[in-house]
């Protein structure tokens, strides 16, 4: 018995052993073995979940019964691209639009908040700046929205100021400018972390060499800072398009009747018209939106600055 226990231990070994010798003289496969795990399972739930997707955006629903028929069509993907009702199509349009103008005016914000943090500010400025920006990512984010529904109705904080001062009220609430507002708010930090970071990678023997060279501030930075900075830019506008551009509840809860986004859309026919096929053909629209988006950014070479 103890023979046989002396032999199983010992083929254990040398398995053991005759797999070490594969991981080092195969370095590739020890990084397979750590991916296949993860790698498998975004497989299964993402792709997989966006191929059901792309599949159910074929079929159709009986309007008799009320049951997804498994018949292929594009009836959806016309209604959704129809001219003769461009409803979805200016729906569409909102969407990317204040996506994109949340996306520019972040950027704008961002650039010299990071460009402090990162060039000008002393360490424990920088780490007072840093927790004030991440602060607001520590409540919940139904408060925020909440908040500033409170500061941009009709009798809310900021009218209150306004009238104060002597100017009209604003009229922001529940229309698309509201929404632009809280959304910038909402994904400003998304912005302003990967600005820093990019500018915090540029040597400070570039900005001493473009002085010397002669080149004036503006100069500077038009040569410098900002071809450097660029792909921190494009990769924080990754984090606030595609987050403004799936949103649904920043429209619900501060938009008005004419602020539906492509998410509220999807929302509506799957819950309340419970017609999935045509919610999956809508729902494809961001993705090919953010397709094309980070074929573009992958090209500015966005993904070194995550």
């Amino acid at each position: 018995m103890a023979v046989d226990v002396a032999r199983a231990g010992s083929s254990l070994r040398g398995a053991r052993l005759r797999l070490s010798a594969i991981f080092w003289r195969r370095p590739w496969t020890k990084a397979a073995s750590l991916l296949a795990p993860p790698l498998a399972a975004f497989l299964l739930v993402y792709a997989g979940s966006l191929g059901v997707l792309f599949v159910s955006a074929f079929w159709t629903v009986d309007s008799f019964t009320g049951k997804v028929q498994h018949v292929w069509s594009l009836d959806n993907f016309r209604v959704v691209f129809s001219t003769a009702d461009p409803t979805y199509l200016r729906i569409a349009g909102r969407t990317a639009g204040i996506a994109a103008a949340v996306t520019v005016t972040d950027a704008i914000l961002a650039f010299p908040l990071g460009y402090y943090m990162a060039r000008l500010a002393r360490p424990r400025t920088r780490a007072t700046l840093f927790v004030l920006v991440l602060l607001p990512l520590w409540s919940s984010y139904l408060v925020r929205i909440y908040a500033w529904r409170l500061i941009l109705s009709a009798d809310g904080v900021l009218n209150w100021a306004l009238g104060g001062i002597g100017l009209p009220h604003a009229h922001l609430a529940f229309t698309n400018w509201a929404m632009w507002i809280v959304f910038s708010y909402v994904w400003l930090p998304f912005m302003v972390l990967p600005v820093y970071a990019a500018l915090e990678r540029i040597p400070d023997s570039y900005l001493e060499a473009s002085g010397d060279l002669g080149a004036g501030g503006w100069r500077t930075f038009r040569s410098v800072v900002l071809p450097l900075a660029l792909p921190g830019v494009v990769a924080g506008s990754i984090f606030t398009f595609s987050l403004t551009l799936g949103d649904y509840v920043t429209p619900l809860l501060v938009g008005g009747a004419g602020s539906s986004f492509i998410g509220n859309v999807v929302y509506e026919n799957i819950g309340l018209n419970a017609n999935v096929p045509f919610a999956a053909a809508l729902a494809i629209v961001p993705v090919l939106i953010m397709a094309v988006y980070l074929g573009l950014a992958r090209r500015l070479g966005a993904f070194q600055a995550l």
